[in-house]
């Protein structure tokens, strides 16, 4: 069977999907992987055909920005020039990327990510079947009602009908790769879920020596590959810093040079990136963002969380941690190092928050695998 998956070009959306794309690839399937350039080499690597479409969403930023000015010289708010991008410039992009080459290729099925539904919308306009693989835990924002707004209004402009209140997934079939239990209750009554169980993925790369071998506590540091803010992660080593007894791994991810963070103590090693998927097993507590990839990924290893949301579905997530009682979160002003800190320590010995996470990371691991999930695309294909 021969299957596209298409994803934004962004690593919290294309390596999500990365896990069932390869296996699909051994289990028999023509696969090939369409998103923007800047994957080409991670794609290709895993043995799968890259297909270069859509653009950055850096580039679809300055692309409204260009056309309409800042949203305050436009008389816009910031929602609106978020709609604009996800809601239509992006998903124009890709389907005007797409439509032809599924045209050409004649795929049997179509995987588009959840933030990608030009990808699905090129699939309808041809007349072939797709599923929607989401990125995580669904949520609500204020730009959210925005973008549904602008994917009505392109898909009606190409004749394609999309379900009213939540066109994202375009009625297709969802993979579902955040574990039910922390899922939006109202999402899974309403749509046809297919459990996929979420699998790390992260670029391959050595850890330290003395990640794999800590006799001592492990904390791990991070905003992500978009968020990172260097006063944040300031104020986040500082913070752990002062915890007696531990080692602290601190990435400090591409928008923040590492010299900007200035010196740390001996037991604080700074690098602006690490392998976290093979990471986050040896770690006993994991200080991030609040971003899909890192939730999902320490939901699976059991670790205790302390989130610092910085923006989209972060704030979702540091909440469903928060109530589960699978970890904390801090939230803008209240991220100082004091109350790292304190945090931090309380949750390396909650036997509570411990238990927490046993039960999340059996619930992952009780999920359908990416092998299972590839085992049975073909029933999708109607």
């Amino acid at each position: 069977m021969k299957i596209l998956f298409s994803s934004l070009g962004s690593h919290g959306h294309t390596y999500p999907l990365l896990p069932l794309a390869v296996a699909a690839r051994e289990h028999g399937h023509d696969v090939t992987f369409a998103t923007t350039a800047a994957f080409a080499d991670t794609i290709t690597r895993l043995g799968l055909e890259h297909f270069a479409a859509g653009m950055d969403m850096r580039e679809a930023f300055g692309e409204v920005v260009a056309r309409h000015g800042s949203p305050q010289q436009a008389g816009q708010a910031e929602p609106q020039l978020i709609a604009e991008v996800f809601g239509s410039t992006l998903p124009r992009r890709f389907h005007a990327d797409l439509a032809p080459f599924i045209e050409r290729w004649r795929p049997d099925l179509v995987v588009h990510e959840l933030g990608n539904p030009g990808a699905g919308l090129a699939a309808r306009t041809a007349g072939v079947p797709a599923v929607c693989h989401g990125f995580g835990r669904m949520w609500d924002s204020d730009e959210l009602p925005f973008v549904l707004d602008s994917l009505h209004g392109f898909a009606g402009e190409l004749g394609v009908e999309v379900p009213a209140d939540n066109p994202m997934p375009l009625g297709n079939p969802y993979l579902d790769i955040c574990p039910p239990s922390v899922q939006v209750k109202a999402f899974l009554a309403a749509h046809d879920t297919i459990p996929l169980r979420p699998v790390p993925f992260a670029e391959p790369g050595e850890l330290p020596d003395w990640v794999v071998a800590h006799e001592r506590p492990l904390v791990y540091l991070t905003l992500g590959t978009a968020f990172g803010h260097a006063d944040v992660l300031r104020a986040a080593i500082a913070g752990l810093a002062a915890l007696e007894g531990t080692r602290v791994l601190v990435a400090a991810g591409p928008t923040v040079e590492v010299s900007a963070l200035g010196d740390v103590p001996d037991h604080v090693t700074v690098l602006p990136w690490v392998p976290q998927a093979e990471l986050l097993p040896h770690t006993d507590l994991v200080v991030h963002h609040g971003g899909s990839g890192t939730t999902l990924g320490s939901f699976a290893s059991g670790v205790p969380q302390l989130l610092l949301p910085q923006g989209a579905d972060q704030f979702s997530n540091a909440e469903v941690v928060a109530e589960h009682g699978l970890g904390a979160r801090l939230l803008g002003d209240a991220v100082t190092a004091e109350a790292v800190t304190e945090h931090a320590r309380a949750l390396l010995s909650d036997p509570a928050v411990r238990e927490a996470g046993r039960a999340i990371a059996a619930e992952v691991a009780a999920m359908p695998s990416p092998a299972e999930v590839a085992a049975s695309l073909s029933d999708h294909v109607r």
